[in-house]
């Protein structure tokens, strides 16, 4: 209670104290400093207009301007009706005039703010994310619903910033939240004028619903600067995805999506960072959802072949059948040949790349079993485990499961894994690949030098051979520096004491080259392109 008069300050403390701690102030700055020392404690103010030292309107303006202080819930004190409106523009919530001669009323009027202002706390707590202060993505959508009621014309924003985990794992997640913060800091700014709102969805990925604007490279830019004010942040780079002309048409949802997909599209150009959803993207999305829709269909009729692509030791002086690799096809009834980037990267990115894959393992197992039963020979052959493979909680179970029902062993079912695969959760992956090959699994490193792997890392690995990836096959006879490399990536192999493989060999020079620098085996067009089972029995004769 903030009130110069000791008798009306004995009243209203008489009349509330049966219910509250009551604090008392004789003037607006002793208040000020009471609210100061007990900031998020005071439930609500009863607040005298005129008062000494600071009168009750000069209060008011400090709390509006103090981010804690402007939460605090305040009932003005007046005889002066004139001054009401004043207050309540101020930012007061309710007016009790002098005298004070209906206590109950008072405390009715009170206890009703409190809960009230309590209510909406917890409200806007759940509304909130805690770390940026933006909306949650529920109470985002809910408010993007409503906005479109208006039929004013918005766009919906995707923000992201690149390879943000990095940020996370170089420099600590508190310094991770910083930038974050600033992400926020950048929108608000945009948004300053009230155009629109923004909420945080996850980790780095922030959605803005705004009116509709022809260019958004300078709210990109607003955002960048933010962010590069921060020592240490100068060289992130934030993307944003934008879908324009959202209506009713579809779920508020499937517009944040699509504004995400626009986003996710120039991750990997880095000479632009605003990209618009088009017609492409939208025919893209549908086909996208298309395969989905088909892959259980597809599964059950075997639409997705197996092909086998030959590796060949070339140690010798004429080139060996030494292995085989794995590989899918889909041949669509109705869309015809589709390319395996066009759906492996899809399913890898919903999880439906594990349905496919255990089609792929079956399959294979089914043919390296054939192949023994008719031709008499134990062939091995190389599979891929996809990086969502690894989260399953009994890969090496269900891996050993099929080499039981086909009868085959595990010496003959080669397990592929990409490098990039190792760097997601190292210790993890390393004591998945460790298990699997106490089972009797042999590991192939795949596409070595395609990703950012430590030497230290590779080290750590438990692995059977290396797989070098392709641009180095393709480089190894353009100049010297890419004849070294491989050289250098092939010692390497020797050091690990594991055969090195290289994929990717087209032509007789490269191949010629790679035997030259001490290769172990080689794959590509050069011995064959990937055929099927049936085509793959005459590299056996």
């Amino acid at each position: 209670i903030a009130e110069d008069e000791a008798v009306n300050r004995e009243l209203l403390g008489f009349i509330l104290s049966q219910r509250y701690e009551v604090l008392f102030a004789e003037n607006g700055l002793e208040a000020l400093n009471i609210l100061r020392e007990h900031v998020g404690r005071i439930s609500m103010l009863l607040l005298d207009i005129n008062m000494p030292v600071m009168n009750g309107m000069e209060l008011l303006r400090l709390m509006k301007e103090d981010a804690a202080l402007s939460r605090v819930p305040v009932i003005v004190l007046t005889a002066e009706k004139d001054s009401e409106l004043e207050t309540l523009q101020m930012g007061a919530l309710d007016f009790i005039t002098k005298p004070y001669d209906m206590p109950e009323i008072i405390l009715a009027r009170v206890q009703r703010l409190i809960e009230f202002i309590e209510d909406r706390e917890i409200i806007r707590d759940v509304e909130q994310d805690d770390l940026t202060g933006l909306y949650t993505r529920n109470f985002f959508h809910e408010y993007c619903r409503r906005m479109l009621e208006d039929g004013h014309p918005r766009d919906m924003l995707a923000v992201d910033i690149d390879h943000f985990h990095l940020v996370n794992e170089v420099n600590g997640k508190a310094f991770g939240d910083v930038v974050l913060r600033a992400v926020a800091d950048g929108i608000r700014e945009v948004l300053e004028g009230g155009v629109g709102i923004g909420c945080r969805n996850s980790g780095d990925l922030f959605y803005v619903f705004i009116d509709h604007m022809e260019d958004y490279d300078a709210l990109c830019d607003t955002i960048t600067r933010r962010v590069h004010r921060i020592e240490g942040a100068g060289n992130l780079r934030v993307r944003m995805g934008v879908y324009r002309g959202v209506d009713t048409a579809k779920v508020i949802e499937w517009y944040s999506d699509a504004a995400k997909d626009a986003c996710s599209s120039i991750r990997s150009n880095y000479v632009q960072n605003v990209k618009i959803y088009d017609e492409a993207m939208h025919e893209k999305e549908l086909f996208n959802e298309s395969l989905i829709a088909d892959i259980d269909k597809a599964i059950a009729q075997k639409q997705f072949r197996v092909f086998f692509q030959p590796k060949y030791d070339i140690r010798g002086d004429k080139p060996k059948l030494y292995s085989a690799e794995a590989l899918v096809r889909w041949q669509h009834p109705e869309l015809g040949f589709i390319s395996p980037g066009a759906f492996i990267p899809l399913f890898e990115e919903n999880g439906l790349i594990m349905k496919l894959d255990e089609y792929v393992w079956r399959e294979t197992a089914s043919y390296i079993r054939h192949w023994r039963d008719t031709r008499g020979i134990d062939f091995p052959v190389s599979v891929n485990l996809s990086r969502m493979d690894f989260f399953s909680t009994n890969l090496k179970e269900r891996l050993l499961g099929i080499m039981e029902e086909f009868g085959i062993s595990v010496k003959n079912f080669v397990l592929e894994v990409t490098e990039s695969a190792y760097s997601d959760d190292m210790n993890r992956i390393l004591n998945i690949v460790r298990e699997l090959r106490e089972a009797g699994f042999q590991i192939e490193m795949d596409d070595f030098g395609s990703g950012y792997s430590s030497l230290n890392m590779l080290c750590l690995m438990p692995i059977d051979a290396l797989k070098i990836d392709m641009k180095f096959a393709q480089n190894i006879a353009n100049t010297r520096s890419g004849y070294r490399m491989v050289e250098l990536v092939i010692d390497m192999a020797r050091c690990l004491s594991v055969p090195s493989i290289v994929e990717g060999v087209e032509t007789e020079e490269q191949c010629r080259l790679m035997k030259r620098v001490g290769c172990d085996v080689v794959q590509g067009y050069y011995f064959s392109r990937p055929v099927d089972a049936q085509t793959f029995e005459k590299f056996f004769e």
